[in-house]
């Protein structure tokens, strides 16, 4: 071989080890998914209607426009898409910080927090095309069956899809989405929870459940399996609920969350983000004692605007 060919094949390889990176970078981008958290708040927001407590009246006006109600946004940089988990009363603000065009709801259940933002793509409002929403039997018999729900069907503002129990669909690439029946209050529809799979990490989205022994999944076992987990926190302990019996709405406590899992791994603690929460509860308040005292057990609390690679 010449010698003056040596530079010639030197230059050749480096094109083509940075055109292979180049090519391996871009795939990677293509399939990055991110989970950004679009509200924290238990259905009825906060400020809260008709409280007259300090939790309520003593908001900033910063405060009072970062209460959303609970929501998350899943969405890809590459494909410009974004799904959404819940359709909440605060849809029109978190619809403005959606990174990328909607291609898809997720809904838990029929209770007012969790689907009556659907209103918002009727003809009234965005008089929206064919958005998909994905739902499970009941929770689709309830809106094609019940107005106003059902004109958003028979317009096509929106296109119900069926879900079933763990049984698992992939909107996206590299993304996989499996509900998870639990148990609550089921007036309406069934609800269900989700575990969301990217391309890195799986994420189980519980925000509203009954008592944990009522579960026929054991959510130890589960938290093993995942790498975050965004549940059930509507209520801090039982000096929030003296307006109502605790018995009409038997969610976990999270003093009671944290006492179950008091003997889990510090990894499995960090995996948690507390969400969900009722206008009473202290967690919302980023420098109350109850804040300190979950974050020193080694937990955490959702805040909105935090964004975590999947």
């Amino acid at each position: 071989m010449n010698k003056s060919s040596g530079p010639f094949l030197n230059y050749w390889f480096i094109l083509v080890a940075l055109l292979y990176s180049d090519l391996l970078f871009s795939q990677k981008e293509y399939h990055n998914t991110y989970l950004k958290v679009l509200g924290t708040l238990q259905d009825g927001g906060s400020p809260h209607i008709g409280c007259k407590k300090s939790c309520c009246i003593n908001l900033s006006l910063e405060e009072k426009a970062n209460r959303k109600v609970t929501a998350l946004e899943i969405f890809q940089p590459q494909s410009e898409k974004s799904l959404l988990f819940e359709a909440t009363p605060d849809i029109v603000s978190q619809w403005e910080t959606l990174s990328y065009p909607l291609h898809g709801i997720f809904i838990t259940h029929a209770h007012m927090g969790h689907y009556s933002g659907l209103l918002h793509l009727g003809r009234e409002a965005l008089g929206s095309k064919n958005i998909p929403v994905f739902v499970m039997p009941k929770m689709r018999s309830f809106l094609e069956n019940n107005a106003p729900w059902s004109q958003l069907v028979t317009l096509k503002n929106i296109i119900l899809y069926n879900l079933g129990h763990k049984t698992s669909i992939e909107p996206f690439t590299n993304l996989n989405i499996t509900p998870i029946r639990v148990p609550h209050r089921d007036e309406f529809s069934e609800t269900v929870g989700y575990i969301i799979r990217g391309p890195n990490k799986t994420v189980l989205f519980v925000p509203d459940i009954d008592k944990w022994s009522l579960w026929e999944q054991n959510l130890i076992t589960l938290l093993k399996e995942i790498d975050l987990a965004f549940i059930d926190a509507t209520f801090f302990n039982s000096e929030e609920v003296n307006y109502r019996p605790l018995s009409e709405i038997p969610h976990p406590l999270v003093i009671e969350t944290i006492d179950y899992l008091k003997n889990v791994s510090a990894d499995i603690k960090n995996k948690i983000y507390f969400i969900h929460m009722n206008h009473t509860n202290p967690l919302l308040n980023r420098k109350s004692k109850a804040c300190k005292f979950v974050l020193d057990e080694g937990f955490n609390v959702a805040r909105l605007g935090q964004q975590f690679e999947l």
